[in-house]
């Protein structure tokens, strides 16, 4: 500037009398001389008005009425701007010195301002010589600034950003946990009972188009279950029902739960306090806190809970023996008590605007205990040769007590480079979880005669088991807009897993003396799985169409050894082509059609392949089949979405799925393993490869905003569902058209008060065959987490099943900081999980209910740092990332 200032003073000493008579004699031509010479200089600080700090990024327009040679009108243009820096300073430069001008400021929060602006250049001063009184004019400091909050503004900065209950995407649906009221308190199984289009038993086992689906957390599988993970640790669920090839390949085309877990970025720090108590005198406390400053992005969350879930059951059985026929009747009422930790804590680094490193870990910790009695009645009725009916009665009593503690250890590493062009980028990321449980389970077993005389004497059985699994993945992923109209995506991914499991089984014939081991009845086991994949992904937008082309291919091994009986198995299938399409057709700015198509694969779980007994329920014995193959399916959708009007969204989805080699329960008699006081011959439950399994149907999900005050989300599904399994000894070929309804209600009431009703209807479907992708089976281990006994399902169906949820809050203290939620569930104890099985060996009907109108109080207090400043950093645009975030679960 001084620099400037030298030039511009021998300019002007010399050419300052020639210019000034050319530009002022009678008002006349004013577009050159110094006016032209671009040197002017207006600079400032923009502060807050009540805590005199310096407010960043607000914008400064410095604004000039000009003649517009096109129209021959004057109009205001703007010709210098900029947003201030961290100090709140700004400097325009380079400006016409002669102009008059108008500044303009705005900044979110704040009330903007306007203000005429010159550079007032002392004339006579330049005639008398003092150029220098004249010329110091151009470098003019505007003082600091002052802007008054807008209270008005920041009301609305926080209305607009009040996320709805979901979110519907043509691939996704998008499900906000923190609106979801019947859930807090809860774990992640409740919040799954309110996602539209998923189905949860009475056991939690979560279903998506009468299939299982994967369970990922942030974007990656997990050896978690839903049970382990608090509800108010939760951000959103993604639900994707067909993923493209950029996903996992495994789960038989059931889809994707991707679990969003909370994590804010915003700059500042902030929070919540959570606690709660239910009906049952069981509380349960938790917090989450979240702190960015700079490079910095600190999270962590821990919650714990304690639970008691009271379960009511009967089974009715016929059991179609070689000469007679018998009839069991079973009651029982499984008592579980629990208390688990789960806590969570992370740190974003953000080296420069373009990397990203992200280092995270959790841990769950839990115990349950359950106790059972289980009161059984049977009657034989014996076909002599003579044909001549004898019939034998008595009954029993069964009791169990079970301990099984669990831990779950996570840790992940990721990095994400952002390049230059916009919306390339590359990311790679490291997992590792490793889960460890054991199980103690005590069972005592007697018989009596009608006439309440003992049959048999009072047996004692103990079983103890464990296991562990280490589950390790590593990832990378690669994507390229080509063009604005093409974009191309790879990556690569690596998964293994290790899992071990032992279970020892003992036996005693009176309670005073020790346990003697019962090794027919042991198994220790080990496995290792393997799966190396790769894939890559190509899509164009051509005008209103644009589509998706991808492929990914994998290789999977897997080794498995029991140890207890010296024996090795192992199935690799090195080579499989999983192609994927997608296409979509825009109709208009509101409506668009999509159709996509998938191959899936389903590898059994370790449950369905180890060979292991399960003796929980000495009547209904089940084990795996080491000799499972997976199970290959095609998936075939046509969607079409409608924004039919402001608050009424419309999405349709036509499905068809078609299985290969379907995973499928089937029974079959066997002589009884155990040596002491049992059947000579039990009926044995296992799993075995059927022919194929056809799914077709419509699933409809509606958006409806009712009034301002009522807002209702709306999910039906209408399918048929085949199943061949003439293949299988006994099995038979079935089909069953069913359907399942959703519906949430949300009301906006005054004085703060907010009401969500929901409720669902199930009617009559085909028992589900196939294991899906998201696990299950019998806990985890070798443990025996019986409740009562498990269920046949060789071929059957579940009858009707409905309830409806209630949740009640107030919203209070200052900016609603404060909430108090009261939840109720299965408010009209209809919730009554009623099945009906066969075979060539018996008919059966189960009968259970678990945990009605349970009541339960919430407490929660949000704090943080309000800055209104912290709307307008970089960056901050983001308050939870899904998988479409990172690159997807590949």
């Amino acid at each position: 500037m001084n620099k400037l200032l030298i030039i511009l003073l021998f300019t002007a000493t010399f050419l300052a009398p020639v210019t000034l008579r050319a530009q002022f004699p009678g008002g006349g031509n004013r577009g050159g001389g110094v006016q032209n010479m671009n040197v002017g200089h207006f600079y400032g600080k923009i502060e807050d008005a009540n805590t005199k700090k310096p407010v960043e990024a607000a914008s400064i327009q410095l604004i000039q009425n000009k003649l517009d040679s096109a129209t021959k009108k004057r109009k205001d243009v703007i010709v210098a701007g900029m947003l201030t820096d961290k100090k709140g300073e700004f400097s325009l430069e380079n400006l016409a010195v002669l102009a008059t001008y108008k500044l303009k400021i705005t900044a979110i929060g704040y009330k903007p301002i306007e203000q005429k602006v010159a550079f007032e250049l002392n004339m006579g001063a330049g005639k008398s010589g003092d150029m220098s009184s004249m010329l110091s004019a151009v470098d003019k400091d505007l003082g600091n600034i002052k802007l008054e909050i807008d209270a008005q503004q920041l009301r609305e900065v926080t209305i607009t950003n009040t996320k709805p209950l979901l979110t519907m995407a043509i691939d996704r649906k998008i499900f906000n946990v923190e609106k979801n009221l019947t859930s807090i308190g809860g774990t992640a199984v409740d919040v799954m009972k309110n996602v539209p289009g998923l189905n949860v038993d009475i056991d939690g086992n979560v279903t998506m188009r009468n299939a299982s689906p994967q369970i990922f957390v942030d974007g990656r599988p997990t050896t978690m279950t839903l049970e382990q993970i608090p509800a108010d640790a939760i951000a959103t669920i993604e639900i994707i029902t067909n993923p493209s090839a950029k996903f996992d390949a495994s789960g038989g085309g059931a889809g994707i739960l991707n679990v969003v877990m909370k994590k804010n970025r915003k700059t500042g720090y902030n929070g919540s306090v959570r606690a709660s108590i239910d009906s049952r005198g069981r509380p349960g406390l938790g917090g989450d806190i979240n702190i960015r400053q700079q490079k910095i992005n600190f999270f962590a969350a821990a919650n714990l809970n304690m639970r008691k879930t009271i379960t009511t059951a009967s089974t009715d059985r016929t059991d179609f023996l070689n000469n007679a026929e018998g009839h069991l009747l079973q009651k029982n009422g499984p008592v579980g008590k629990g208390i688990f930790g789960f806590g969570r804590t992370g740190i974003d680094y953000f080296i420069d605007n373009r990397n990203t490193i992200t280092v995270s870990g959790n841990m769950s910790r839990g115990q349950f205990k359950n106790s059972d009695l289980i009161n059984i009645n049977r009657d034989t009725v014996f076909n002599d040769i003579n044909g001549l009916d004898s019939i034998t009665s008595d009954f029993g009593r069964r009791s169990s007590n079970s301990t099984n503690n669990f831990r779950n250890y996570g840790t992940s590493l990721s990095y994400k480079h952002n390049f230059a062009k916009a919306n390339k980028d590359i990311s790679a990321d490291v997992n590792y979880n490793y889960s460890k449980n054991d199980n103690i389970n005590e069972f005592a077993t007697q018989y009596f005669y009608s006439s309440a005389t003992p049959k048999s004497p009072l047996i004692f059985e103990k079983s103890e088991g464990g296991g562990s699994s280490k589950f390790f993945t590593s990832q990378i992923d690669f994507s390229n807009p080509v063009t604005d109209k093409i974009k191309m995506e790879a990556g690569g991914r690596i998964a293994i897993r290790d899992f071990y499991s032992y279970n020892n089984n003992f036996s005693k014939l009176s309670q005073s003396r020790p346990y003697f081991p019962v090794p027919s009845l042991n198994n220790e086991y080990k496995y290792k799985d393997r799966v190396l994949a790769g894939y890559v992904t190509f899509a164009q937008q051509l005008k209103k169409f644009n589509y998706q082309l991808g492929v990914r291919i994998e290789s999977s091994k897997y080794d498995g050894t029991l140890i207890s009986k010296d024996l090795a198995f192992s199935n690799k299938f090195p080579f499989s082509v999983f192609p994927s399409a997608f296409a979509t057709y825009k109709l208009t700015e509101k409506q668009d059609f999509q159709l996509n198509y998938s191959r899936k694969i389903n590898r059994p779980n370790f449950f369905q392949l180890i060979p292991f007994i399960d003796y929980s329920d000495s009547l209904n014995l089940s084990k795996g089949n080491p000799d499972l193959v997976p199970e290959f399916t095609n998936l075939l959708e046509l969607s079409y979405q409608n924004q039919v009007a402001t608050g009424h969204n419309l999405l349709f989805t036509a499905y068809f799925k078609h299985t290969e080699n379907v995973i499928a329960r089937y029974q079959f008699k066997d002589k009884n393993p155990s040596p002491v006081g049992k059947p000579d011959s039990v009926i044995f439950t296992t799993y075995a490869n059927a022919s194929k399994t056809y799914t077709f149907g419509v699933e409809l999900t509606l958006k409806n905003k009712i009034a301002s005050w009522w807002d209702v989300t709306t999910n039906l599904n209408l399918f048929n569902a085949t199943l061949k399994a003439g293949n299988l000894p006994g099995g038979i070929d079935d089909s069953q058209v069913s359907w399942f309804v959703k519906m949430n209600n949300s009301f906006k009431l005054p004085r703060n008060f907010s009401i969500q009703l929901s409720g669902d209807y199930q009617a009559k479907t085909l028992v589900s065959q196939s294991g899906g992708g998201g696990g299950g089976g019998r806990g985890g281990g070798g443990g025996m987490f019986g409740g009562g006994g498990n269920t046949p399902s060789a071929q059957g169906f579940i009858r009707p099943l409905y309830g409806a949820d209630i949740a009640i809050r107030k919203d209070f203290l200052k900016n609603n900081a404060a909430s108090l939620t009261l939840q109720v569930n299965d408010i009209f104890r209809t919730k009554l999980n009623s099945v009906f099985s066969q075979s060539v060996y018996f008919e059966q009907n189960t009968e259970r209910r678990r945990d009605p109108q349970v009541v339960r109080l919430n407490f929660n207090w949000r704090f943080g740092k309000i800055d209104v400043s912290l709307f307008k950093r970089k960056n901050t645009k983001i308050d939870t990332e899904g998988m479409q975030g990172i690159g997807g679960g590949n």
